[in-house]
């Protein structure tokens, strides 16, 4: 028999969220590395570098990788001869407390992102409890946690259908994915659960997503069952779609795919993706009554030195003198370097700016010849103006974009990922711009930001309305004046390449 003490685990679920709050998992680094090596387009090249440096800045100075600090998921196999000292707490408590340690810990605040009454007032937690809490027992005197964070970007772009069992479920793979956009962030895992039943094939993609990166030493070895030739065959094709770093266009889409199965019905076949993000976060510990985990720290020399450098005819922008008729100029793919003040928005602030704006009010702030960053920052620590500030996934805001084009005189937006049609047409025929930003690279892009203040809607935490003033922040031209969308000719470049390089 094992004695677990209430604390141990509260304390190692608290530590352990920290830890993978600023260090990514080693074998993702690797990974990347390599897939960084292996890219011939710069601009998914240099997406890739950003991602890389931001993972070694995090480790080094212990603050987030991406400023969505994701929702926690839990998985946890208990021995059978188990036994606990706490009288007062359940196990879901305990976990809860580990988590709001780790979100409220003064020395690296963490993003509080969950919200209670989901489809109703939606009210934030402020501690990003509860977890999401997956249970097994099992034989022995030992319990094993595995801790993630689950980034929303990635999660929103989760797939589940229930194929019939002829159904080939590489082809619906490589059907899906394209329809994910790059809301994920790729490069990142996929993980795929088959089998048993609907909610069955979600548990287990979630899980799959757990285990190290080993698709190259598969690769090495062969596949020796089913399984693992659909990995190898979804690996290799996934790539070949041309998807690329942030949906630029590339030859690196995924670094990884899992795959996790379970026996189902005759009659049934269910299928369920859910992908990671270039922000994975995970790690295991294991308690045995000795006491609380302890996670050992990568050493920093296990990171790659690279430097990124801004493209040579990168375009300086003042924001602050910006107009409509300079913006015709900018093109596809190009690199900005923004200066001046900028305002940050995401769903809540636009959904009151629509309501004001229906109501005939003046809304809070002037958006006119001003840009938006779709950004919810993580509070600041020590000598911060504010934490790791990477972009949102973009396209939620879409709903909202012809009105506050025409009806504010907004200039441009900075996202992440695509924009969907009606937004293109919106930025084409009030000739405005969107830019991105990289996903998975918070803090390198929070170091451009010199100042900031709340300038309306309070009451919102982190979806308040912020005023920026940034200095040679790096953006990537991703719609033009004209409706061209990068996100639409980059990776269909790339798909041809691929293809043609396959044929010869």
């Amino acid at each position: 028999m094992t004695m677990i003490k209430q604390e141990d685990l509260i304390q190692s679920v608290a530590d352990t969220l920290q830890f993978i709050s600023y260090y990514h998992p080693m074998d993702f680094i690797r990974a990347m590395h390599e897939a960084y090596l292996h890219e011939e387009s710069l601009i998914a090249r240099n997406a890739i570098a950003q991602i890389l440096i931001n993972s070694r800045m995090c480790a080094i100075g212990h603050r987030p990788i991406c400023q969505d600090t994701g929702i926690v998921n839990v998985f946890l196999r208990i021995g059978m001869n188990v036994h606990w000292d706490s009288t007062t707490m359940s196990l879901n408590d305990m976990i809860n407390e580990g988590v709001r340690r780790a979100y409220n810990l003064p020395e690296n605040i963490l993003r509080a992102s969950v919200l209670a009454d989901p489809a109703g007032t939606r009210k934030n937690t402020k501690d990003n409890t509860p977890a999401v809490i997956h249970y097994s027992i099992i034989p022995g005197d030992t319990i094993e946690v595995d801790v993630a964070a689950k980034g929303g970007g990635s999660e929103n772009k989760s797939r589940m259908a229930m194929l019939n069992p002829s159904d080939s479920i590489v082809d619906w793979v490589l059907k899906t994915v394209p329809t994910m956009g790059a809301g994920w962030c790729p490069p990142g895992i996929l993980g795929i659960g088959i089998g048993g039943t609907a909610e069955k094939a979600a548990v287990m993609a979630k899980e799959v997503l757990m285990e190290s990166i080993d698709i190259h030493e598969l690769k090495k070895r062969g596949p020796s069952n089913y399984i693992e030739e659909m990995r190898l065959e979804l690996f290799k094709k996934v790539n070949q779609l041309g998807i690329g770093a942030q949906g630029l266009g590339g030859l690196t889409t995924v670094l990884d795919v899992k795959i996790m199965d379970y026996p189902t019905h005759a009659a049934s076949l269910p299928v369920c993706m859910i992908p990671n993000c270039a922000a994975t976060r995970h790690a295991r510990f294991v308690l045995d009554g000795s006491g609380s985990a302890s996670l050992e720290a990568p050493s920093l020399d296990s990171y790659p030195e690279i430097v990124w450098k801004t493209c040579p005819v990168a375009r300086y922008v003042n924001l602050n003198t910006l107009t409509h008729e300079q913006v015709q100029s900018w093109k596809p793919g190009e690199t900005v370097l923004l200066n001046g003040k900028m305002f940050t928005g995401r769903d809540a602030a636009h959904k009151r700016i629509v309501e004001m704006l229906n109501k005939g009010e003046v809304p809070p702030i002037d958006l006119k010849d001003r840009f938006i960053y779709y950004v919810g920052p993580v509070d600041p620590v020590r000598e911060e103006v504010v934490g790791p500030a990477g972009p949102t996934t973009a396209t939620r805001m879409d709903r909202f974009t012809r009105q506050l084009l025409e009806q504010t005189g907004l200039l441009g937006m900075i996202g992440k990922a695509e924009r969907g049609k009606t937004a293109i047409e919106a930025i084409k025929d009030y000739k405005a711009v969107y830019l991105i930003a990289v996903g998975g690279a918070a803090y390198l892009v929070a170091q451009a930001i010199k100042k900031s203040r709340v300038v309306a809607f309070t009451e919102l935490g982190m979806e308040a309305i912020y005023e920026l003033d940034v200095t040679n922040m790096p953006a990537t031209v991703a719609v033009d004046s004209k409706g061209e969308s990068i996100h639409i000719t980059g990776p269909a470049i790339w798909q041809k390449k691929i293809s043609e390089s396959l044929i010869v």
